[in-house]
């Protein structure tokens, strides 16, 4: 049993635990970056339809979203280099903070291929023609109509990843990395005080994760707002050509028509 509760211990201990706030953030921060650089590669092959990487990607996310992440880690962490020494590579001197920032950017590869997927899908293909019957190439009516949609849509799922990844962080402890949960386990043992050490980092956690919620909120609606004047500009130029052919229809220059 631990010493009695002194909610005192509660304040002293937070800035204990911002001393390594830093390194969770990096953490987030680095697998995020190359987790969307993952699965956008991953999510390429099921867009597009691509017979035998379609199913590795398949394969891939099923893996990755059906397994726990910390069964990933010590995967990353124990068999990675096991498998480099077939190929003449050793890693045993390379930082502990590598694997596990690898070990979470696969997972989050895995979830943000899902979330690309389904955000590119979820675009109305009329918009597309529409874009098309204006005279936009195909690179045009995807940076324009679909990515800005795409990233709108994305926005909340995405918000849900990065604070999932967050929370998952405190996982990298059992690889002996010093973050926040190796912070506030440190400083239960020093003290026995563990209920207050759990509950300034839960109070740490928290902060965070509203402060990430808040401005992911700021983001969605500033792209539903460039959304909205995509779209409607989109159906005035759609509007003008649709005018235009009946017009042109009214005057005989359709089909068949001499205009004469």
């Amino acid at each position: 049993m631990g010493a009695s509760f002194d909610i005192t211990y509660v304040y002293q201990f937070i800035p204990k635990l911002l001393s390594c706030l830093g390194t969770t953030l990096f953490i987030v921060a680095a697998s995020i970056v190359l987790g969307v650089v993952i699965g956008f590669l991953i999510a390429l092959p099921r867009l597009y339809k691509v017979p035998v990487l379609q199913r590795l990607s398949q394969v891939y996310v099923s893996f990755f979203r059906g397994t726990p992440i910390l069964i990933q880690l010590f995967l990353i962490y124990y068999g990675l280099p096991e498998v480099l020494k077939y190929l003449q590579v050793d890693v045993s001197r390379a930082p502990v903070l590598l694997f596990v920032i690898l070990a979470y950017a696969l997972n989050s590869g895995a979830f943000i291929s899902e979330a690309i997927r389904a955000a590119v899908t979820a675009v109305d293909r009329g918009q597309v023609e529409a874009a098309y019957s204006v005279g936009m190439t195909g690179y045009q009516a995807f940076s324009r109509i679909v990515l800005p949609q795409a990233l709108a849509v994305s926005v909340p799922v995405f918000a849900n990843i990065v604070i999932a990844n967050l929370k998952d962080t405190s996982l990298a402890f059992s690889l002996g990395v010093m973050e926040l949960t190796g912070k506030a386990e440190t400083l239960g043992a020093a003290t026995q005080h563990f209920i207050e050490t759990y509950i300034s980092l839960a109070g740490v956690y928290f902060v965070i994760s509203m402060t990430l919620e808040k401005l992911f909120v700021r983001l969605e609606r500033r792209l539903m707002r460039h959304e909205h004047s995509i779209t409607d500009s989109v159906k005035r130029q759609r509007g003008a050509v649709f005018s235009y052919r009946g017009l042109a229809t009214r005057l005989g220059f359709g089909k068949g028509g001499t205009g004469a």
